[in-house]
């Protein structure tokens, strides 16, 4: 057998020079190293050994490495444990110190397999990962912080361009698909508080369940869970992309920060546009209710906006906006630094992708329940 320019091979035959007609002899030729060990392992595996006395002749090597070695050492320890009885011939003196090199240092015939973590260290390595990735946000956000912080004593740092080209593309792109989920959103909430109020003769109280259900909780949490699995997403694959080709390397090499050029904007933009994403989601999600309301309960539209009057106080208006900034910051941030916690590879960008995705939908949602808390605690 050949390979390439290397010439390798081993021959099993029976000796008939011997007394013992058991007796047999393995030749080996050629370069014994670890780039031909693969072939010649698959070799060895192939060959019907006899039973009784094995002579390895070793004349024929013209190269052994500690791989060729370790094979051949392993081969013959193999054959001893079936109770032939080993003998070489042939080799070079450096061939065979290398072998009882081998033999004397107990070297051992298959690598020795790790044994499985306990489960405590399962979750002590998971918690360590945990805390090292917070921490790793923890700078990323302070980093971001200082870099904004900067913008706004030197105005005309900030790049205007990609800060406009990102509200389109967050903002203004994704009004169909924010304004039909609204409404739907608000279609169903009518819907389902159809049947429990006309039981009680309530049907205008649909105004107050679909204005403040929409304005103060789910407007606000929609559209961001719909921003972070639209934008979010595209800034960790951007900036990944980025970071596999190498450019945001060859940003800083001519001077250009990634902070000023990639973050920023993205932060800026996403600020701008969620707000105004959850006004336009509010009108959606209240229309919606409204047509519903006049479809299953009879509620006419004059009556539905003259009740919306009285049910919906302006801190439920704001306490719902209000939400948006910190969303916006959220979702931007984690999607960034997602991006730039990128790998070498494309698997790595679409895995960094779907965490982001995933930890930003997370982190909106405890922020909104902190929210919650805090809101019932200012009685607001």
């Amino acid at each position: 057998m050949a390979d390439m320019a290397l010439d390798y091979g081993v021959e099993v035959a029976r000796r008939t020079d011997a007394p013992n007609s058991a007796a047999s002899e393995l030749r080996c030729r050629g370069v014994w190293s670890v780039r031909t060990i693969a072939a010649l392992e698959r070799a060895l595996a192939e060959v019907d050994w006899p039973a009784g006395e094995l002579t390895v002749d070793g004349a024929g090597l013209s190269a052994l490495d500690t791989s060729g070695a370790w094979l051949l050492h392993r081969t013959l320890a193999q054959r001893r444990a079936h109770g032939a009885v080993v003998r070489l011939q042939g080799f070079k003196p450096e061939f065979t110190a290398l072998l009882q090199l081998l033999s004397a240092r107990g070297i051992a015939l298959q690598p020795p397999l790790a044994p499985a973590p306990s489960w405590l260290a399962q979750a002590g390595r998971q918690a360590t990962s945990a805390l090292r990735g917070f921490w790793h946000y923890l700078a990323f956000v302070g980093e971001s912080t200082l870099a904004l912080l900067g913008a706004l004593r030197h105005p005309g740092r900030l790049r205007w361009r990609p800060i406009l080209r990102n509200v389109q593309i967050a903002g203004v792109d994704a009004l169909p698909i924010t304004g039909l989920l609204s409404f739907l959103m608000g279609i169903v909430i009518a819907y389902q508080g159809a049947d429990q109020l006309q039981r009680f003769g309530a049907n205008i109280f649909v105004v107050d369940l679909v204005a403040l259900a929409m304005l103060r909780e789910l407007s606000p949490l929609l559209t961001a869970i719909i921003i972070a699995g639209r934008s979010g997403s595209a800034y960790t694959a951007q900036i990944g992309t980025m970071k596999v080709t190498e450019e945001i390397d060859a940003l800083r090499t001519i001077g250009v920060g990634a902070q000023d050029l990639l973050v920023l904007p993205k932060v800026i933009a996403l600020i701008i546009v969620l707000p105004l994403l959850t006004v336009y989601t509010d009108v959606m999600g209240v229309a919606g209710g409204m047509v519903m309301a006049n479809l299953k309960l009879g509620v006419g539209y004059s009556a539905f906006i003259d009740r919306l009057d009285e049910a919906v106080q302006l801190s439920s208006y704001w306490t719902g906006l209000a939400k948006a900034p910190v969303f916006a910051l959220i979702v931007a941030l984690v999607g960034c630094h997602r991006g730039f916690q990128v790998g070498g590879s494309a698997d790595s960008v679409g895995a960094q992708t779907t965490v982001s995705v995933v930890q930003s939908i997370f982190l909106v949602i405890v922020t909104d329940a902190l929210f919650s808390i805090v809101f019932l605690w200012l009685d607001l």
